[in-house]
Parts: structure tokens; sequence; C-alpha cells
């Protein structure tokens, strides 16, 4: 459960002289631990997959979801394409501005891309292939700028006078959902997740973006996926697997295995890490998609 506790005195803290700042940052802390909030998102249908009664019954504690898969059709792919990522009506009506929405979409692209490249052949989207991934962002909320501003400067500041910097204000959290399947070239499907989570104080850095929270939990969205379909399983709690070396190579902002991945654009590697600690809208450092070589 999330919640939103008064945090009063820890913002108090940042006005006041250094003594009493930090004595107040000593009793806000253990608050701000113990009851610690995210955002609120509902799975959302919107009535883009092929098919709904395959799925099971919500699951999931940080986030939620509802999926099904055939891991023995998913056993006989090869070859796999990914349809640009789409909004629903009312999910781009809550984000005015295209360019932040292609900033979602493509993330998620490209970390589906990068993550199914370990198993599948990934082709671009216009080749035929034995299985396509699309998805659809079947609700966001937005991250309040202001907020997001505020709970980086204290996140920020209070990191040079304590070992560890304190978590991100409860306050303003955006979140992402979104509904994605797997059809086979007769349309038939393999598998598919709806699929909503919130960003949570603890773990997603503040970013003054409207997109900010969306941008990270679409990657996210994309491990739980990706991970369904190359095991042909539901997976069963946390990944502790090592990255493989494509996967890091990507990461860092390389050149992805396949090149049907550059049609997302390339992860910003470290330089996005370093942004990102310092709340800088994803726009700044996320690589804009490359065109790809036909001849």
């Amino acid at each position: 459960m999330c919640s939103n506790p008064s945090i009063e005195s820890f913002l108090r803290f940042l006005g006041s002289p250094p003594i009493f700042a930090f004595r107040s940052l000593c009793f806000a802390i253990p608050l701000i631990l113990a009851v610690t909030g995210c955002a609120s998102v509902p799975l959302k249908e919107a009535g883009t997959l092929t098919s709904y009664r395959n799925l099971g019954a919500p699951k999931g504690t940080l986030g939620k979801k509802r999926l099904y898969v055939d891991g023995q059709h998913l056993a006989t792919v090869k070859t796999v394409k990914i349809v640009p990522t789409t909004f629903s009506f009312s999910a781009a009506s809550r984000i005015k501005s295209e360019a932040d929405r292609l900033l979602v979409s493509n993330a998620l692209d490209r970390a589906l891309c990068v993550a199914l490249s370990d198993k599948y052949q990934m082709v671009p989207a216009g080749q035929p292939a034995d299985l396509t991934v699309r998805s659809v962002v079947t609700d966001i909320v937005p991250t309040n700028q202001a907020v997001a501003g505020v709970a980086t400067a204290a996140t920020v500041g209070t990191g040079f006078v304590l070992p560890v910097s304190v978590p991100r204000l409860p306050f303003g959290l955006g979140g992402l959902a979104v509904e994605a399947e797997a059809i086979d070239g007769g349309g038939i499907q393999s598998a598919a997740m709806v699929w909503a989570r919130g960003a949570n104080s603890i773990q997603d850095k503040p970013r003054i973006s409207e997109v900010g929270d969306a941008y990270g939990l679409a990657s996210k969205f994309a491990s739980d996926f990706s991970a369904m379909l190359i095991s042909g399983k539901e997976p069963k709690g946390l990944n502790l697997s090592l990255p493989s070396r494509q996967r890091i190579k990507s990461w860092l902002g390389g050149k992805p295995k396949y090149a049907a991945c550059d049609a997302f654009g390339r992860a910003p590697g470290l330089v996005g890490v370093v942004a990102a600690k310092y709340g800088a809208p994803p726009e700044w450092t996320d690589k804009k998609p490359q065109p790809l070589v036909t001849h």
C-alpha cells in the first residue's frame, strides 16, 4: 500500500540554519523511510488487444498486471518485429507534447528491442517476422514538475550532508499503464499483458518533466513483458541474473545487436544516469532514432 505522510518538518529544514537543518533531517528521515508514497495507477483496458479472455487475474505488489503466455508456440519463434508504441486517446490527452509522448514510446520500444535481442532476431517493422509485438499506452499520470524540482533539490542537497540521500518526496509522482501483445503471422495471440505501475519515492528518481516518471516506468514494463516472451512463462519473483553483454553495450549507448533496434534510438548511457541524478528532463540526454540503412 502507498500513502502520503505529512513531511512538513522535513521541508522546513531546507530553509533552516545548518545545525537545526541537520536535526530536523534526522527527525524526518525515519518518517519518510517508514511511510513512503507512490502514485496509484489502476489496470486499464483500451480495447486494442486481439483478445482479453485468456488474461489471468491481477497480480503484483509494486505494480499490477494481468497476463497470458503460450510458451509452446513461443518456443518455435525465431524472428520478432516491434510495431512502434501508440497512445490511447485518453492517455494522449493527458500529455500535450507529442515530443514527450515520443520519448516514452521510444524508451519502451528500445528497451523491448534490446531485451528481446537476447533470444530472437529482431527485424524492422516493415519486414515479415514470426512474431509481431505491439504496445499501447492506456493511461499516464503526469509528473508534477514543480514538486519534482523540490524533490531533486532535497535529495541531491542531503547527499552532501549524509552518507546517503533521503528518499524522494512522496508527492506529485507519475505513473504508466500499458497493454501489449505478441501475435503470429495469422493474427493468433501468443502472449499478452495488461500492466500498470506508479512511481514510488524510494526507487524512482524525480525528473523535471511531465513524463519524467513515465519515461523510467516504460523500461520497467518492457523488462516485465520481454522476460515473459523470452522464458515463455510467467516470470517468478526477482530476476537476479546478470545482463548479457549486448544489453550492457546497448545500455551504455553503444550499437545494438540488431540494426532494427536503432529505429527507437539509443540509450543515454552514463550521461543519462548523471542527468537523472540531478533531475534533468529525459529529452536532454535521450538519443534520437537512427535512420535504417536499406541498401
